[in-house]
């Protein structure tokens, strides 16, 4: 089981701005998307992501560079996985997890529940509207070059309110990363931990890696 250890920025937040929380980010050492647990879809862009907690916010920082962009969903709570999408799941109670989701212009999803699909909700619009996103798409890609893309999140720990989390330090919990595209021209499916599945799926709890909050 992958494991990734998730250090505390002491002097950002969630009411800092974007600037303040990329430089404190900075310095950290990104880890790679490159699970592809299905070889009929072998696209596979190339994903670097960043994670760090502060005393009220969990922050993430994608960055993706892939043949095909697309920013169709713009509403929250929309099927943001058909976009270019970037998602994280995790999981404090080894039994229920968040999904978010986030298409490349910072479009949100969440939901909530088990990995019984059928019993999951999504977390109310005025929840997922608390995540602050700062997109960056580059607009210089050149004929046969991949495009790239930047997405920064400042994710409240208000939004994990059904686990009745006030602080992530020294949490032990499970958690995925994951990349995808359906609605592309080449759909693909990324992930950081390995998922045993044999259909692109990433409501697979069991197949979670270890996150160590600092």
């Amino acid at each position: 089981m992958k494991t990734l250890v998730i250090p505390f920025l002491p002097n950002v937040g969630y009411r800092s701005d974007e600037k303040s929380v990329a430089d404190a980010l900075a310095p950290l050492t990104a880890v790679m998307l490159e699970e592809t647990p299905w070889p009929q879809y072998p696209d596979k862009p190339v994903v670097r992501m960043k994670a760090a907690h502060t005393g009220d916010s969990l922050v993430l920082q994608f960055s993706v560079e892939e043949k095909y962009i697309k920013a169709e969903y713009r509403n929250t709570n929309d099927p943001v996985h058909r976009d270019s999408c970037v998602e994280c799941f995790i999981a404090f109670d080894n039994r229920h997890y968040y999904n978010l989701e986030f298409n490349c212009i910072g479009t949100a999803f969440a939901g909530y529940g088990s990995a019984d699909k059928s019993t999951r909700m999504t977390l109310p619009r005025s929840t997922v509207e608390q995540i602050k996103t700062h997109a960056v798409i580059n607009p210089d890609k050149k004929k046969h070059q991949p495009v790239s893309w930047r997405l920064l999140l400042n994710i409240p720990l208000t939004v994990f309110e059904a686990s009745g989390i006030r602080s992530l330090s020294e949490i032990s919990c499970t958690g995925n990363f994951y990349k995808c595209g359906d609605g592309l021209p080449e759909p693909h499916f990324l992930a950081w931990s390995p998922v045993a599945y044999p259909e692109p799926n990433f409501h697979r709890p069991e197949n979670f890696g270890k996150l160590f909050f600092l």
